[in-house]
């Protein structure tokens, strides 16, 4: 379907960018990171452009779903669990997934049931189909799944509802009517205003921004740049392109590289996939042109965090994927013991006002709150 060198997911890799991106990323000066608003660093590359204060936040929607996670142990409390056998399924095996394994792990251990995480090496749908049906054969009562493909994966759901296997949409939300219980995960719509926000705050309102992103058809990728574009209406600022790399690091940082070489214009790029915003910073970097291009950007992935401190990406959107796990192991035990309705009656007051999403919580790292979120992962034992 494609090759290893592409990230064929959500949240892939670099592939053939690796080693660039490495190079360039050992080359970057750390500035200051502390609590509070940040006022991007001049790169010395970059000249002096003027400092950016955007506001970050770490919050999520973790003290919710703490309360969330107390209600489902009491309501299991005295539950026979012994045969439960839960599993994770997640879009590709890359860093931004540890945490959502961390957090599936402990909760698997605070409830005392068996489990299994899984993730396709390469990001294949085929893969993912495969690990699926393989677990099935395997006993599993519950799934959580982070969908490469809606479309795909409808009969594989239908399947294991007709076998009275509770599904869970994590990371990327599945329509209601194909069979998922509940989707867990972020509000992607509010994860593209929180960029558009940050965006219009680093541009002052005035300039020309390019969407880097790996589908312009997958539907979390469709939401967020609804989301971002909705949040710049009634500013000077105009998204003058949006280029899909087809999930490939690799053509992310030529499509980088080629928009602000092409056009003079352009101060802003938005990288909605997680190594589309170290692609970014990378092609700034390289056109000396750090600080003067803003790059907001999606997901903590280890370099993009590097950026971050280095002040080339002036803030990154975050997920919450260890909650992801965490709660999603006790959703799974929930709809498996108590039922669809009694576990939804427990989820209703934690809703958003869709009815059917159950937020992980947005979050937005800046140089300024960079230490604190990085002490956050360590106290999940998150490395």
């Amino acid at each position: 379907m494609r090759d290893a060198r592409k990230a064929l997911a959500r949240h892939g890799r670099w592939g053939a960018a690796a080693v660039t991106l490495a190079v360039a990323l050992s080359a970057t000066a750390c500035s200051k990171s502390g609590a509070g608003d940040s006022s991007a660093a001049d790169a010395a590359s970059g000249g002096s452009p003027a400092a950016v204060t955007i506001k970050g936040d770490i919050a999520f929607n973790d003290a919710n779903l703490a309360k969330l996670d107390a209600a489902l142990k009491a309501a299991l409390a005295g539950k026979d669990l012994s045969k439960l056998h839960e599993a994770m399924v997640v879009n590709v095996a890359v860093d931004y997934w540890n945490a959502g394994k961390s957090g599936f792990t402990k909760g698997l251990a605070d409830l005392g049931v068996k489990g299994v995480y899984q993730a396709p090496a390469n990001g294949r749908l085929d893969q993912q189909l495969s690990l699926i049906q393989t677990l099935r054969g395997q006993g599993i009562t519950g799934l959580s799944v982070s969908a490469i493909d809606p479309t795909a994966i409808k009969a594989p759901i239908a399947s294991a509802k007709s076998a009275g296997i509770p599904v869970l949409a994590i990371d990327s939300p599945l329509p209601p009517e194909d069979g998922a219980d509940l989707y867990l995960g972020t509000p992607n719509y509010q994860a593209g205003q929180k960029a558009g926000e940050a965006m219009k705050q680093a541009l002052g309102g005035k300039g020309q921004v390019v969407v880097l992103v790996g589908s312009l058809t997958t539907s979390n990728a469709v939401e967020r740049i609804q989301g971002f574009e909705d949040a710049l209406k009634g500013t000077d600022i105009k998204v003058a392109q949006k280029l899909s790399d087809g999930m490939d690091a690799a053509k992310a940082l030529t499509n980088a590289q080629t928009a602000i070489q092409t056009n003079p214009n352009i101060n802003g790029l938005y990288g909605v996939y997680s190594y589309d915003g170290p692609s970014a910073g990378q092609a700034v970097q390289a056109a000396g042109k750090s600080g003067r291009v803003k790059i907001i950007s999606d997901d903590s992935d280890p370099q993009t965090l590097k950026f971050i401190k280095s002040g080339v990406i002036q803030a990154t959107v975050l997920q919450q994927p260890y909650q992801q796990g965490y709660t999603g192991a006790y959703l799974l035990a929930a709809f498996k013991v108590l039922g669809k309705d009694a576990t939804l009656r427990i989820v209703k007051p934690y809703l958003e006002s869709d009815g059917t999403t159950l937020s992980s919580g947005v979050g937005l790292v800046t140089q300024a709150n960079l230490a604190a979120y990085q002490t956050k992962l360590t106290d999940l034992g998150i490395g």
